[in-house]
């Protein structure tokens, strides 16, 4: 035996042999363990594009649910459930969706809240009553695993959204003895804090995440209907308003209970590449949401700005984190329309979504963006689907824009056939004037070159053709215009207010 000590993890060994034994066993079984669980950058989500769902405005599956509803009502719920976003997967799936983010669905409060000039309810999901129980408005807990199984056999993932900062105003744990003091409500006993992680948002009870009793509550109540319902990830709400220390947490509960593989999106407000870097660096959230791209995509497509600019803020988007992902929209629940704020053109409207779906980051559209639902400011955002002249309430004979649903679903289609589009490099080509020209590359893919007129005039420029690109000329898979080449390169030709999206001449 050798009189020198070795330890492996906790374990001590005093013969070389052995330890050198113990060591090729460890290394065989880390070689053995799958990519999935050693890997954090869940790089097959570059390629989703995500749909937002406010449940209860999408679609009525089951009328016998319609509690507390009022159509005429803009805080009521309108009946939209599980059971009708079941029934629509063959809709999102025609139009490319390859994931769905559904607003909470556990028990909400049952009484409404005065104080916006119109009663509003808790419809939304984020005002919760009981996070162990399943809002029977919305279905029960077979419903949800129901819909989650047939978004599958569709190739479509479905995350949830979860809150763990607060509860809902007026919350039953405000009334149970043996949860007291589990959530800041601003009376002197449980006074709110001034700091993101103690303030009560919007005057929302708070939960003290930061006590063990209360973290493991809710993880347990959260990660156990994820467990139970074969979900892929979870939304997180308000990230910034609770400690890392629970993220961290979150994240080891996380993989160890449901895999590596299971997403978490957080919202963090205000975020971009530079502010999410926070929860990155330690990978307590493998995504978040850009908070700067609607706003910067409008500035553009209105004209504010130099060119240049807007292209040296699209490059910056890629110094995201590797193995992290930006989700990028252009509307939301929170925000107003992005067509509202356009007001209502949709001639621009297309190239903000142009814009969207050939920049890095994941896709994320809100529900009816995609046939001109024109949104507004709060609570107009949240209005109904629209569906036709199709039965389906509670948007049934809400016009809608088949036109450029289509539009939509052919940029999605070449998002998908141009692998570039989601996980290239960002090269600026050209930015004179109103026209910008950019390429996408990445090794072994197909190069892309997308260029953006924002005027109101035709503009032409010539730029070389990108790396990965061959002889040939070019070729718009948009508009299906060819695109000429000479000795000084890919000669664009751009009509005013369009984009097209170039490959080589196949």
């Amino acid at each position: 035996m050798s009189g020198a000590f070795r330890t492996l993890g906790s374990f001590y060994f005093s013969d070389t042999a052995v330890f050198r034994a113990v060591c090729l066993i460890t290394i065989l079984c880390s070689l053995a363990t799958p990519l999935a669980a050693q890997s954090s950058d869940h790089a097959d989500w570059a390629d989703e594009i995500l749909y937002f769902v406010v449940l209860d405005r999408f679609a009525d599956g089951d009328p016998s649910n319609n509690r507390d509803v009022d159509l005429k009502g803009k805080g009521t719920f309108h009946g939209g459930d599980l059971l009708g976003l079941t029934q629509r997967l063959d809709d999102l799936h025609d139009l490319g969706v390859t994931a769905v983010w559904l607003t909470p669905v556990v028990k909400n409060i049952d009484h409404y809240v005065d104080g916006v000039g119109f009663p509003d309810w808790g419809y939304h999901g984020y005002w919760a009553d009981d996070v162990n129980r399943i809002d029977d408005r919305f279905g029960d807990e077979a419903q949800l695993k129901a819909l989650v199984d047939a978004a599958h056999q569709r190739g479509i993932k479905i995350l949830l959204d979860v809150v763990y900062n607060h509860a809902g105003y007026g919350s039953a744990y405000l009334k149970r003895d043996d949860v007291h003091d589990w959530l800041r409500t601003g009376r002197r006993q449980s006074p709110c804090g001034d700091d993101d992680l103690t303030q009560c948002l919007s005057g929302l009870p708070d939960f003290k995440t930061e006590n063990d009793a209360v973290a493991e509550y809710l993880l347990k109540a959260h990660l156990g209907l994820a467990k139970r319902t074969g979900l892929d990830g979870f939304r997180l709400d308000t990230v910034k308003h609770i400690e890392h220390t629970f993220w961290q947490k979150h994240r080891d509960r996380v993989d160890a209970e449901l895999g590596r593989d299971f997403f978490l999106l957080g919202e963090v407000w205000g975020g971009d590449y530079k502010v999410l870097d926070e929860w990155f660096v330690n990978d307590e959230l493998d995504g978040g949401f850009d908070f700067s791209f609607a706003g910067s995509v409008l500035g553009f497509i209105n004209g504010r700005g130099r060119t240049i600019a807007f292209s040296r803020y699209l490059q910056k988007r890629h110094r995201v984190r590797g193995g992290h992902h930006l989700a990028h929209y252009l509307s939301s629940h929170d925000v107003p329309g992005l067509l509202h704020q356009l007001n209502g053109d949709k001639t621009k409207f297309r190239l903000a979504v142009a814009l969207q779906m050939t920049n890095s980051g994941i896709p994320t559209i809100y529900y009816g963006e995609e046939v001109g639902r024109l949104g507004g400011d709060w609570p107009d955002n949240r209005s109904d689907m629209p569906w036709g002249e199709r039965p389906i309430g509670p948007g049934r004979g809400l016009p809608r824009d088949e036109d450029l649903y289509t539009y939509y679903r052919s940029l999605i289609q070449l998002r998908k056939q141009l692998p570039a589009l989601a996980v290239g490099d960002y090269q600026e080509l050209s930015t004179e004037g109103d026209l910008l020209v950019f390429a996408r590359t990445a090794a072994d893919r197909q190069p892309v070159v997308v260029a953006v007129n924002r005027g109101s005039e035709p503009l032409q420029a010539s730029v070389a053709p990108p790396p990965g690109w061959g002889a040939g000329a070019g070729e718009d898979r948009l508009g299906k215009a060819t695109v000429v080449r000479n000795a000084e390169g890919l000669v664009l030709k751009v009509p005013a207010q369009s984009v097209q999206i170039i490959t080589e001449q196949r």
